[in-house]
């Protein structure tokens, strides 16, 4: 049960005992007289003695007892009254001492032992309430703070926080049990930073041999083309073929296995400059191999934020899977609007399957249509993230083909 509750729960049953405590006295009507009142009242009893009026209904009326000196008690009746500390007036006739009119003082007392009574009683209800509630805040601290503070502690390192701090009060009954859990809040955090460190160590090592096997496959693929000029011969022209296509497989694949790995290092950077937008126009000419890039108009002219190298690798991927999944011819479109210009780079190939286009920025994710074709589902991925990181952004739909928009912000 949480604190609040208990609290709440507690609260209401003092204010039922605080009810119960006041009630008898709340619904009594008491009335404490002074002497004029006394003395009205011996007026009255003297007036209706005098018309005759039975004493019985007279002490009953008046509430008090009568008695004259002609009786033979009356001077143990005064002792008694005296003893008792009774209201005592004197019953005169003309000038003459009759008897006596007595009222109890017994109810008088009472009613002060009540008030005493119900004043003590609200001073240890509230006693009571304040002890209560210092108890209660007393185990909150010593007992439900503390598990409290374990919880949130345990929660933040099930989601992997393991900098959160874990406070330790050696004072507390828990200062022990609270420093265990920080010990190994600190050896959790060290052993991530060993296993981050050794995957860092294992992926520069993959980026060091990525590399280094490119050198070997470019003087593969130099020797191909140069046998392909020199060798007559078309048996041995078809297996140069041959060993020219897998080299260039090779190279692909350990060029994105390299790309991959630099970017979970981090070294894929992208450096943002000014340059000026008409370097687009040379970007897309250098990839016009095979005559079917067709730029529908010309780049319009203003400076924009780019990283030149990053920003060929994002239009140079695009080109690739436009030229491998579609066989059309490419167009490309520039538009200038009000923040910067807008690339849109259209194919008229079948597009994209839609249940595939929110995936296709997806890290390793590769289409229905892309069997049987090189590739490592790294492109779009790394174009993505290229983009975001020059200030700009990357779209596509599918439009009567597949259609890739860039957009680069202007400076």
């Amino acid at each position: 049960m949480k604190v609040k509750k208990m609290v709440i729960i507690y609260t209401i049953l003092m204010a039922g005992f605080f009810f119960l405590l006041v009630r008898p006295w709340g619904t009594k009507e008491t009335e404490l007289h002074n002497m004029v009142y006394y003395n009205e009242q011996k007026i009255r009893i003297e007036q209706e003695i005098v018309q005759g009026k039975a004493l019985e209904d007279i002490e009953r009326e008046y509430g008090c007892e009568i008695f004259f000196v002609t009786e033979d008690n009356y001077n143990i009746y005064l002792n008694q009254a005296l003893q008792k500390e009774a209201l005592i007036l004197d019953y005169m006739e003309g000038e003459k001492l009759t008897g006596k009119i007595v009222w109890s003082q017994r109810e008088i007392r009472y009613q002060k032992l009540e008030k005493e009574l119900l004043y003590k009683g609200i001073c240890v209800w509230v006693l009571l309430l304040v002890g209560g509630y210092l108890l209660f805040f007393y185990l909150y601290l010593q007992f439900l703070r503390p598990f409290h503070t374990l919880e949130q502690f345990a929660r933040q390192i099930s989601k992997g926080n393991l900098e959160f701090p874990l406070p330790i009060k050696k004072r507390n009954f828990f200062g022990a049990f609270t420093e265990s859990f920080d010990i190994m809040r600190e050896e959790l955090k060290r052993a991530r930073e060993s296993e981050y460190q050794a995957n860092r160590s294992k992926k520069e090592l993959v980026a060091e041999l990525s590399h280094d096997i490119k050198t070997p496959i470019s003087t593969i693929q130099a020797t191909c083309e140069v046998l392909e000029v020199k060798e007559k011969n078309q048996d041995t022209l078809a297996k140069v073929a041959v060993i020219a296509a897998k080299a260039k497989m090779i190279d692909e694949l350990v060029g994105n296995l390299f790309h991959a790995t630099l970017e979970e290092l981090a070294v894929l950077k992208v450096e943002t400059v000014e340059e000026s937008s008409l370097v687009l126009e040379e970007m897309f000419q250098g990839l016009n191999f095979y005559d079917n890039l067709v730029m529908d108009n010309s780049v319009p002219p203003c400076l924009v934020f780019m990283d030149k190298l990053r920003l060929q690798q994002v239009i140079d991927n695009i080109i690739n899977n436009s030229w491998k999944y579609s066989g059309t011819e490419i167009v490309v479109t520039f538009v200038e609007e009000e923040g910067g210009i807008l690339i849109k780079i259209k194919d008229h190939g079948n597009g994209v399957n839609p249940e595939e286009l929110p995936l296709l920025q997806e890290k390793f994710y590769r289409g229905g249509n892309a069997k049987g074709k090189s590739g490592t589902g790294l492109g779009l991925y790394l174009a993505g993230m290229f983009m975001k990181q020059m200030q700009g952004g990357m779209e596509y739909y599918n439009e009567k083909g597949f259609v890739v928009e860039l957009f680069l912000r202007k400076v």
